[in-house]
């Protein structure tokens, strides 16, 4: 067997195999976004530690000389982290005017006065406060 023909069956097995790495990665990547935009801080390094091995996988293509799923895993890791960083950002300048909201509404709850409950079949008469004499 020549070397280009066994260059060629390596790169009809290897590159399949980078393309399935770098489509793992790029979900990876996305749930990684989305973690750090949500401000869940473990599912976020779940994601970045399951997209290594994913990276590395697409990085098997790169011995037939095709670099595109590694390039393609890692850039998506970048996209998603500073699409990830700037959202939260955006959620958390939005933080102060609901935790202000929040707030009024627990005051609003504490300051409310407490309910009256009347038996069924009670009639409420008015007291005139005063308290009547103790029959004797």
């Amino acid at each position: 067997m020549t070397s280009s023909r066994v260059a060629s069956e390596l790169a009809s097995i290897l590159v399949p195999i980078g393309v399935v790495g770098a489509v793992l990665a790029a979900l990876c990547a996305l749930i990684a976004g989305i973690a750090i935009m949500r401000g869940a801080a473990g599912l976020a390094g779940g994601a970045v530690g399951l997209w290594i091995p994913s990276a590395m996988l697409s990085s098997t293509a790169s011995f037939a000389n095709q670099w595109t799923p590694l390039l393609i895993s890692g850039a998506a890791l970048v996209a998603m982290l500073v699409i990830g960083a700037v959202g939260r950002g955006i959620v958390n300048t939005g933080e102060p005017a609901r935790e202000a909201a929040r707030a009024a509404r627990v005051q609003a709850l504490i300051d409310a006065p407490d309910p009256v409950v009347v038996p069924r079949g009670t009639t409420v008469t008015p007291s005139t406060g005063s308290q009547p004499a103790l029959a004797g």
